[in-house]
């Protein structure tokens, strides 16, 4: 018997590819720390206190690639002690993402032309709010709001994959200009990567979860009771 359709396969398939470069690329980087050959700018503060990027390198890892699996409905359907486990792990691992990467912005020295004001407290904001996208998430499953827990996670995963849209985004920079995009230029990009991928999500909602949600409670209406009988 298949456990994944065609169509989920294809799904998978996209988000692990568009995870790829973020993800793997964060690999290298922990190997780097490791005593590996260097593939980034050397940061004197990350590489004094390593600790934090590699917590969230890891971490974001598991959540980007692990958390792309939670979104198929074959998963859940039939292996829903699966889908529970590996949904507690996608969690921890989303909330130590958020809370290494706060650490790293707010604790660690970068030139202006990396994060100037307006990244800066883009990190701060979205990592509290994947943080208590995710603790929201949790509540609403334990109430048994599967509708509230969906959005919920499907935004933490948004801001989560915020990593994967930058990095198209300034591989398309790169391609049109020939330069790298620095400064000011280059917060605006990162910002709007994460700002696109939260619309995304919110067109998720309406178009996928909304309509199962009223379709459910429809159902649920429709019902005869059994009061009186």
């Amino acid at each position: 018997m298949k456990v994944l359709r065609k169509s989920e396969w294809v799904i998978l398939t996209f988000i692990l590819a568009y995870s790829f470069i973020p993800t793997f690329g964060g690999l290298f980087r922990v190997l780097e720390f490791a005593g590996g050959p260097a593939i980034a700018p050397d940061n004197p503060r990350a590489s004094a206190t390593p600790f934090p990027i590699i917590l969230h390198i890891l971490s974001s890892f598991l959540f980007c690639l692990l958390g792309a699996i939670q979104f198929l409905p074959s998963i859940r359907r039939q292996h829903p002690a699966a889908h529970r486990a590996f949904g507690r792990i996608v969690a921890v691992a989303g909330c130590l993402s958020a809370g290494s990467g706060l650490w790293v912005a707010h604790f660690y020295s970068f030139p202006i032309s990396l994060q100037g004001n307006l990244l800066y407290w883009a990190r701060i904001i979205l990592g509290f709010a994947m943080i208590g996208c995710i603790v929201s998430s949790i509540a609403a499953i334990r109430s048994r709001n599967i509708f509230q827990h969906s959005i919920n996670i499907l935004r933490a995963y948004a801001i989560g994959q915020g990593a994967s849209t930058q990095t198209f985004i300034g591989i398309g920079w790169m391609i049109l200009s020939g330069t790298e995009a620095t400064g000011p230029l280059r917060d605006a990009m990162m910002v709007s990567a994460w700002a696109l991928n939260l619309l995304i999500a919110e067109v998720l909602v309406r178009v996928l979860l909304v309509p199962k949600r009223t379709s459910s409670l429809k159902s649920l209406s429709n019902k005869p009771s059994r009061v009186g009988q």
